[in-house]
């Protein structure tokens, strides 16, 4: 099966689709076991929070490295062999950090981690979206997006069933990259092979080509991440408990886990675009009413909701990035995606942080309604270009 002809039909495989689903789903799993459990060893070690924060770094910085050679690689060895070579690349490498545990150690390894760990997210995510019909795809995303999401905020529950000490925790780990490359197994014979030599794969170049996508998922990490690292800072100084924001931010994920379906189907009703621009305002216009709503009950339907449209965000670009490419372009806009993520992510804390420092504690909800507002002011200029030509 080539690229040029991706089982994007309404016949399309669907133990194939479950299997790239579940393949991601687990990976989101591990990763999501991963971070905290190094950032706990490390505070038992006695490393300071600001080299901790360093070392963290290390994987999102090896995914943005990743995301410029996915699609060289991807064509030299194959997708499904360089899928499987990075399942089993990030087992060996959680085996390596278990086995030694000393932060300076961790800094290349965690770096391979995320090095290895991206493109089988990028190559999977590619193949979810190359398989999935048009008609459906919204639905699709959405199932998909959330099942990610779910993935990620499982992993941290791992912990409180087999601690943070020892090897259970990293065998958890490996496991999951163990079953990710099990699955791979079974559903390979099903997958596209993204090839299309006749198509730019430089993922520089797709950056040019489809800017407001990129800019997009952008803004869906800095938002995210900026809200997830500084919210409690942002909720302490307006007299709201620990237990309180800790709450309210497992609310603002709940409604990103529950809410991506419902919003994958208003994509295939009222276009991936319009739902996108229906996001970016909803994220904003939660930003400006944050410090009024902060002290009341109306903040907690609020914060579900807002997780939802702030994340899907990122599921609307998704559905647009399938249906405006194919072949390799769409693993190169997939390895773009992840640059722009960990580039988003790496950025938020730090700029929203910035601007908390010239203007106090409502630089919080500022910096992140001005992305917001930047990325609505893009997509209205694009529907207007459209209209022009059209």
């Amino acid at each position: 099966m080539t690229a040029e002809n991706p089982p994007t039909t309404e016949t399309s495989d669907v133990a194939a689709i479950a299997g790239i689903i579940a393949t991601v789903a687990v990976f989101a799993i591990s990763q999501g076991l991963s971070y905290p459990l190094l950032s706990f060893i490390l505070q038992r070690q006695g490393i300071s929070p600001a080299l901790i924060g360093v070392s963290a770094a290390m994987t999102p910085l090896g995914f943005i490295v990743s995301s410029f050679v996915i699609p060289a690689m991807s064509r030299q060895f194959g997708s499904g062999r360089l899928a499987l070579a990075c399942a089993a690349s990030a087992a060996l490498l959680l085996v390596a950090i278990a086995a030694w545990q000393d932060v300076w150690a961790w800094f290349p390894l965690r770096f391979l981690l995320g090095f290895a760990a991206n493109p089988l997210y990028v190559i999977s995510e590619t193949w979810m979206i190359a398989m999935a019909p048009p008609a459906k795809r919204g639905r699709l995303m959405g199932i998909y997006a959330s099942i990610v999401s779910a993935g990620f905020a499982i992993g941290p529950l791992t912990l409180a069933l087999v601690g943070t000490e020892g090897w259970p925790p990293f065998l958890v780990g490996v496991a999951a990259f163990a079953l990710c490359g099990a699955i791979l197994i079974a559903v390979l014979p099903r997958m596209p092979e993204m090839q299309d030599e006749k198509q730019p794969t430089s993922v520089a170049g797709f950056v040019l080509v489809a800017p407001l996508l990129i800019f997009a998922v952008f803004t869906a990490a800095a938002f995210e991440q900026g809200l997830l690292a500084l919210f409690s800072v942002y909720g302490e100084a307006h007299g709201s408990s620990e237990q309180r924001i800790a709450t309210l931010l497992t609310v603002f994920i709940a409604g990103n886990v529950a809410l991506q379906i419902p919003l994958g189907a208003l994509a295939e009703r009222l276009g991936a675009t319009r739902v996108m621009l229906f996001c970016a305002v909803f994220a904003g216009v939660g930003c400006a009413l944050l410090p009024v709503l902060l002290p009341t009950l109306l903040i907690w339907p609020v914060a579900f909701v807002w997780g939802a449209v702030a994340f899907g965000i990122y599921t609307m670009s998704l559905i647009q990035l399938g249906e405006k490419f194919s072949g390799s372009m769409l693993m190169t806009g997939n390895a773009a995606f992840a640059l722009a993520w960990g580039t988003g992510g790496i950025a938020g804390p730090p700029l929203t942080g910035t601007v908390m420092d010239l203007i106090g504690m409502q630089g919080l909800p500022l910096a992140l309604a001005l992305l917001c507002g930047a990325l609505a002011a893009g997509i209205l200029a694009a529907i207007a270009r459209r209209r022009a030509t059209a």
